[in-house]
């Protein structure tokens, strides 16, 4: 009954605050008491934790006015959009079948909050978009004070984690929400009496430079992704996630689809600023304005991108184990990012996981965990980008000469998703052939391959040529960038 009236009062404290349910409340309450009984043996059985219902489906479809629907398809086209990923590279994967658990709020559009005005088509979008920008902080900011409150503080206080794993994990998100409720204040300060934002690009301008914090949270998050897969291992972290997990207050979503918010989020800035500008006439004050406000933005979301692939670069450089000193090839340590990295089988059926630097690629067995962090051996000769000659194998082809035979082909002699690496101009050469999970995987694989040579090759052509010495013939250039098909066409070349 006393845990009881506690629920009753708690509820009434923080529900407006925290925008809760009270069936949430009670679930999070739910783990304090799980986590007590583990650690203090019980005869008592604890209640698990109930599942709130859905009103989905049980109240009747109501009809939707022209404004609100065209005000809700401009929500959703900025919602459901995506940019390539940039921050930071992760694990190729194979594509998974879609979750049926819902994963976004209810979104409310801007036409919602109004009940007439005389805007025009053009004028309804750019405020559309506005409104979708302040709501998009506000929800940012309502997720990481609850990913302060239902995850940091129970596990701190519970042990399920030390003090400074949990820094670790976190990073400096506490300093992102005061950072987000500032530009929140500053938008709606902007609404009028109508509900309408005139001017919005000096507002963004300057609060834009703030968000140079995020350089030290995407680089953190490297390291901080290791660290929390590492401790799902253990049992007790690992129940702690389930049960937030499965309470309704999460949408499902684990903690690090929480922690990878703010990131989502920065890439989303200059998706919003394209989609103000496409709806703002020549003749408004944001016309001026809005152009540089969107390059300074992504110029900020470039300079994260840089020194996050630049922190990930290092973190796995530091995991590689060398069995030979030989392997040691000077590109690993020139190389300052990553194209990509996962998971690979060689023609033995052995599993690798391989980095694409970018200078070298370098295929690796996992080793154990050390130090918080995985041990990568570096399995035989890594290959220099400019080096590397790609083939792709097409799907079908008859394995020959037992190359993939069995490792590649399941018993049907047809080898499915595959690609040959090798070298060139070297003494040795070292060819290794890899098979990829799906073809969506192989052909991720094959597309950063291609890029990462062909910029290997203009790096060390480009440096080549500046070696060249000031006082030679200029003629010599051109002579050093012919593909040599005549000797007539040099001789032409040459006399010009």
């Amino acid at each position: 009954t006393h845990f009881h009236t506690l629920l009753s009062l708690e509820e009434e404290k923080t529900r407006p605050a925290c925008g809760l349910f009270c069936a949430d409340l009670k679930n999070v309450l739910s783990l304090f008491v799980f986590f007590n009984s583990l650690q203090e043996p019980s005869n008592k059985r604890v209640k698990p934790v109930a599942k709130s219902n859905s009103l989905t489906g049980v109240l009747n479809p109501v009809k939707t006015p022209a404004l609100k629907r065209i005000g809700q398809s401009i929500s959703r086209s900025i919602s459901f959009r995506t940019e390539a990923r940039p921050l930071p590279t992760a694990p190729l994967r194979s594509r998974t079948k879609a979750s049926s658990f819902p994963r976004r709020r209810n979104s409310q559009c801007w036409s919602d909050t109004v009940e007439s005005h005389d805007l025009t088509a053009k004028e309804i979008k750019r405020q559309e978009v506005i409104y979708e920008l302040t709501q998009g902080e506000r929800q940012l900011i309502e997720d990481l004070s609850l990913v302060k409150k239902v995850y940091y503080e129970p596990m701190l206080k519970l042990d399920i984690m030390t003090e400074s794993e949990l820094g670790q994990i976190f990073g400096t998100l506490d300093s992102l929400i005061p950072l987000h409720q500032d530009l929140l204040t500053r938008l709606e300060r902007l609404r009028g009496s109508e509900k309408t934002v005139g001017e919005v690009g000096p507002t963004l301008m300057n609060w834009f430079p703030c968000l140079e914090a995020y350089v030290t949270y995407c680089c953190n998050q490297v390291g901080a992704k290791a660290l929390l897969d590492q401790k799902k291992h253990e049992k007790r972290v690992e129940h702690f996630l389930r049960l937030c997990q499965e309470s309704s207050f999460s949408r499902k979503l684990d903690l690090w689809n929480f922690l990878d918010l703010p990131r989502s989020r920065l890439v989303k800035y200059p998706l919003l600023l394209k989609e103000i500008q496409k709806c703002t006439p020549p003749d408004h004050p944001d016309e001026d304005t809005l152009p540089d406000a969107l390059e300074l933005i992504q110029s900020i979301v470039a300079e994260v991108n840089k020194k996050t692939g630049e922190a990930e670069c290092q973190f796995y450089r530091r995991g590689l184990s060398y069995l030979e000193e030989g392997q040691r090839v000077p590109e690993i340590q020139q190389s300052r990012f990553l194209y990509c990295h996962g998971e690979l089988k060689n023609n033995k059926g052995q599993r690798l996981h391989v980095f694409l630097f970018e200078l070298v690629l370098v295929l690796t067995r996992p080793g154990d965990e050390k130090d918080g962090g995985h041990v990568f051996n570096v399995y035989r000769q890594p290959l220099p980008n400019a080096l590397i000659n790609l083939e792709e194998i097409p799907d079908g082809e008859a394995a020959g000469g037992g190359t993939f035979r069995g490792a590649f082909t399941g018993g049907n002699d047809k080898v499915k998703n595959c690609f040959r690496v090798s070298s060139r101009g070297r003494a040795k050469a070292h060819s290794y052939s890899l098979q990829a999970n799906d073809s969506f995987s192989k052909q991720q694989w094959i597309t950063c391959l291609r890029q990462a040579i062909v910029q290997s090759r203009d790096r060390t052509a480009h440096t080549s040529q500046s070696q060249f010495s000031p006082h030679h013939d200029p003629a010599l250039y051109h002579i050093a960038e012919l593909s040599l098909s005549s000797d007539t066409e040099m001789a032409d070349h040459t006399s010009r």
